[in-house]
């Protein structure tokens, strides 16, 4: 595997490919942290539980062109590897997901050059995920460069699953036993369910705390209506007290 060799002793193309990505993800999770900023401020509600970054290791990368028909080099990792460089993004609800991939794709320096909604269409092995590769510019000395980041997004609990299952696939080497496979599906389905009453839970709550926003509107404005009122028969009042005594000393 001479080719690969460069990945691990380091060379001039290995180093700058690695350079891009690193700069690439950092990219990357800096906007992702201003627009949940942006959405806290705005909505006064953090769609994002944490986010996760990550560059694949020389191994990987090798191991990928490989199993793909491609020699290691630099030159196809470029080509060939969209997942090099990687940022996770975790939400609380399916909702977060979309509206999150929204909120990259409409960024002006941001191409997104695939998606696959692995939520709608899930793998054979019951995996769950949003995925998006897109394009960010990194402005080197010599100008900008094109560099590829692929973007997860999902909830918690389809991270804890996706978790369990990397587990499961680098112990058995991608061949685990049926009634494993079986099990990990079923509890696939067990997420979806889970995600899906979560969702409706949170609607639920909004929904409840809107009510009761919206009662103690009513009610406020019901007290301010009344005092009002009740200032204005006060000073009627005291108008008409005042011409009751200017008549009787007209009189006198």
């Amino acid at each position: 595997m001479a080719a690969g060799k460069e990945f691990r002793e380091g060379s001039d193309g290995w180093a700058s490919s690695m350079l891009l990505y690193q700069s690439a993800v950092k990219e990357i999770a800096t906007k992702i942290d201003i627009l949940s900023e942006e959405f806290k401020h705005i909505h006064k509600y953090n769609p994002i539980e944490y986010v996760k970054t990550r560059i694949k290791s020389a191994d990987s990368i090798v191991k990928k062109l490989i199993r793909y028909g491609y020699e290691p080099t630099t030159a196809n990792m470029v080509m060939y590897c969209n997942d090099v460089a990687g940022v996770r993004i975790v939400c609380s609800f399916t909702s977060d997901i979309y509206r999150l991939a929204h909120m990259i794709g409409k960024q002006s320096d941001i191409t997104v050059v695939s998606v696959k909604d692995y939520i709608k269409n899930p793998k054979e092995s019951g995996y769950k995920s949003y995925h998006m590769i897109v394009e960010v510019p990194i402005y080197l000395s010599q100008g900008p460069v094109q560099t590829k980041v692929e973007i997860q997004i999902r909830t918690i609990a389809m991270d804890f699953w996706a978790s369990l299952e990397h587990k499961i696939f680098y112990k058995f080497e991608g061949s685990a036993p049926d009634y494993i496979s079986q099990d990990l599906r079923e509890c696939s389905e067990i997420v979806s369910m889970l995600d899906a009453k979560m969702l409706e839970l949170n609607d639920t709550i909004s929904k409840a705390v809107e009510e009761q926003e919206r009662k103690k509107s009513e009610e406020r404005d019901k007290r301010i209506a009344e005092r009002l009122h009740n200032e204005t028969v006060k000073k009627s009042m005291e108008k008409n007290g005042d011409n009751v005594k200017k008549e009787e000393k007209e009189a006198e």
